[in-house]
């Protein structure tokens, strides 16, 4: 079948849902491209030098085709001899140019360096982390699919994968974010690199982030110092978390004295740069096929506390045995109690605070 994104038209296998035994193309994966699009521009916009970008996993080419049409020079890389062929006849039906190469990316990186490079393969990103971090100069787009493993649902691969804790809590995107961020920063570390969160989100299967890379020990000290642990009660939803690559958490919950579950370490910093993501969605052109959307994601996501968790507001007043009240109502009765708020790109009733669990109980008592 023929699809059609930003400007550029694909031939791409049948697939429902990006499944099959064809090349790989997943068109609920749009937003994700469009996304990937828009940070393109912004950031040449932000490293005028930045002029090449490596589709690592090319599958049917169609980002590396949409990176070739916005004037980058790319190299698009799969080990599938098909997908090879078939990222060939895209670049071709556009009248783009672009190499194309038939090997194992890990091989590929470890010879050569690019400006941008794209991981974006099925599941983990994890094994192509390392080559990655030495064949990048600029920026590292990585999107991580294996969301039960990050967000500790499957807590064994999670900790196998991503040598770290998670658990699986209310706010399980955000877990997942930042057992993401906190595994790459800890595989940039080794190699001196210092990667910064310019741009994430957790959309529905998926996590994305786009990482600009500092270079030097300095540098990737100060990122590991950003790394720490999630402290967290069952009972009463009470969390709190600490810097550090040590876990000492509570002997008991301080607000309700049960125990605590601890998760780590994890990425405590900023998942993204406020100013780049504005930047970002100036860059989103009408002709994307998810523009609406995409303005909409970036626009909160600018607005979004820098906070490690988030709190569920149906889930809470559930909790407390009380009806929901509409949503704006809720957070601004936090707002009025002195702590800053913000909503979540998560989902309609999430929202991040400062506020322990206890002061927004108290605060929204009586709405």
């Amino acid at each position: 079948m023929h699809v059609r994104e930003g400007n550029v038209e694909l031939a791409v296998p049948e697939q429902e849902e990006g499944a099959g035994s064809e090349v790989f193309f997943n068109p609920v994966q749009e937003l994700n491209r469009d996304v990937t699009v828009a940070v393109l521009r912004a950031y040449r916009e932000r490293e005028p030098r930045a002029e090449t970008y490596l589709d690592a996993m090319t599958a049917s080419g169609v980002r590396g085709v949409r990176a070739a049409a916005d004037g980058w020079g790319v190299t698009c890389c799969d080990f599938d001899s098909d997908a090879v062929e078939l990222c060939r006849e895209n670049l071709a039906r556009n009248g783009l140019d672009a190499t194309v190469v038939n090997r194992d990316v890990n091989a590929l990186l470890h010879e050569d360096y690019f400006d941008v490079v794209d991981l974006d393969p099925f599941g983990s990103p994890i094994p192509f982390a390392d080559a990655a971090f030495q064949g990048t100069r600029n920026l590292l787009c990585v999107t991580a699919t294996d969301t039960a493993p990050l967000c500790g649902a499957h807590f064994k691969s999670g900790v196998r994968r991503y040598s770290a804790v998670p658990r699986n809590t209310e706010y399980h995107a955000e877990m997942g974010v930042r057992i993401l961020l906190s595994a790459l920063v800890r595989t940039g570390a080794r190699y001196d690199i210092a990667p910064r969160p310019l741009v994430t989100h957790a959309t529905k299967h998926y996590v994305r982030t786009y990482l600009e890379l500092d270079r030097g020990a300095t540098e990737a000290n100060a990122a590991v110092d950003e790394l720490g642990h999630i402290h967290h009660c069952e009972h009463c939803l009470y969390r709190d978390s600490e810097a550090g690559l040590i876990a000492d958490p509570p002997s008991a919950c301080p607000n309700c004295g049960h125990g605590v579950q601890t998760a780590g370490p994890v990425w405590l910093g900023a998942t993204c740069e406020a100013s780049f993501v504005e930047a970002v969605a100036d860059a989103v052109s009408d002709d994307f096929g998810t523009a609406d959307r995409a303005r909409d994601l970036l626009a909160t996501l600018a607005a979004e506390l820098d906070t490690p968790t988030h709190y569920d507001q149906h889930r809470l007043c559930k909790r407390w045995g009380r009806p929901a009240t509409s949503m704006e109502t809720f957070l601004d009765a936090v707002r009025e109690g002195g702590y800053p708020v913000s909503r979540t790109h998560y989902g309609g009733t999430t929202f991040k605070t400062t506020a322990p669990v206890a002061e927004i109980r108290e605060l929204t008592g009586d709405r």
